[in-house]
């Protein structure tokens, strides 16, 4: 058999890594890792202000405002909001597609109203879980950009081990058995969190902007979280704790901007799936960093490092299927 025959063109095609998914796997583990930071960062901002939602409130208005102030200088980033005024006033983009904003407030919000009880461990485990549950959901449903995308066997396998691996990372946290009322909050937020990185990607193809799209979801999630504190101060009153000086406790929107940006710009390439499982990755990562280096935080046992190594593996099956489905 020559070396051009098809079988061997077939077996070359297999084998061959797609650069441009493993740039985007590699840039969704990054968005992960910022996650983790920016629950610890906004978690305390919550601490000092003495509410979450004015956090909440504090990380995404810092975002719009960057945001903002970039829209101003981008002449394609206005006209993909054109673009995306066109698509809605005409259909191809539909009200609700472009509300993934306020899932991304609700998650902010459950970082700074839960995290400062459950820490950053157990927030990620929770977070992650319901991601994990999240995305099979709205891949089946074919919410994403990338259509319809079948729960197979290989692609259940990933988000299952991916529980299971959470589970081990943070089993010896003694915090999580009494935290899991409190823990629905991020749960919730997971799932939502799925759901907002589909409908993004969605808003992005319409806008064909990647700015664009960032400043809708600001947009919406501000205008959410600011309904929200006003209506918390009419059962709680006014937070009467103090903006801190630590320039640091600001960057949460930063954090949320870049992590947005990340997820807008790649779903449309490696689908809601494997997107959620590679942030898993750099959540899982990343909160172990945070529990390595801040003085405050208990130090990582043997099970974490084995559920992180876990959560590593589990992101390579379904990467793997969709490579052998793409070659076939």
């Amino acid at each position: 058999m020559s070396p051009t025959s098809p079988a061997s063109t077939g077996r070359a095609t297999r084998s061959r890594i797609d650069p441009a998914v493993v740039i985007a796997v590699v840039l969704a583990v990054a968005g992960g890792v910022g996650s983790a930071v920016q629950s610890r960062v906004n978690g305390t901002l919550a601490g000092h202000v003495d509410s979450g939602f004015l956090a909440a409130v504090i990380s995404f208005g810092t975002g719009l405002v960057l945001l903002s102030v970039a829209m101003a200088f981008s002449r394609r980033g206005r006209a993909g909001l054109r673009r995306l005024a066109a698509a809605l006033r005409d259909g191809a983009l539909r009200p609700w597609q472009a509300l993934g904003g306020a899932a991304g407030g609700f998650f902010v919000a459950s970082q700074g109203l839960a995290v400062g009880s459950l820490g950053v461990a157990v927030f990620i485990v929770a977070f992650v879980t319901g991601q994990s549950i999240g995305s099979l959901a709205v891949d089946r449903f074919g919410v994403g950009p990338g259509g319809v995308r079948l729960v197979t066997i290989p692609r259940a396998v990933g988000p299952i081990l991916t529980v299971v691996a959470v589970g081990v990372a943070m089993a010896d946290d003694a915090r999580a058995p009494s935290a899991l009322a409190l823990a629905v909050l991020p749960l919730l937020a997971g799932v939502g969190s799925a759901w907002q990185q589909a409908v993004n990607g969605r808003v992005r193809a319409a806008a064909g902007d990647v700015l664009a799209a960032t400043f809708v979801n600001f947009v919406v999630g501000t205008t959410a979280l600011v309904v929200a504190l006003g209506i918390s101060m009419l059962f709680d009153g006014v937070p009467d704790g103090a903006l801190p000086a630590n320039p640091l406790l600001y960057t949460g929107g930063l954090i949320g901007v870049a992590f947005i940006a990340i997820s807008a710009a790649i779903v449309h390439r490696i689908g809601v799936l494997v997107l959620t499982l590679a942030m898993i990755a750099g959540q899982i990562t990343g909160a172990l960093a945070l529990d390595v280096i801040s003085p405050d935080a208990a130090p990582p046992g043997p099970l974490t490092y084995a559920g992180a190594a876990l959560t590593l593996i589990a992101i390579t099956i379904p990467l793997a299927f969709e490579r052998r489905t793409a070659a076939r």
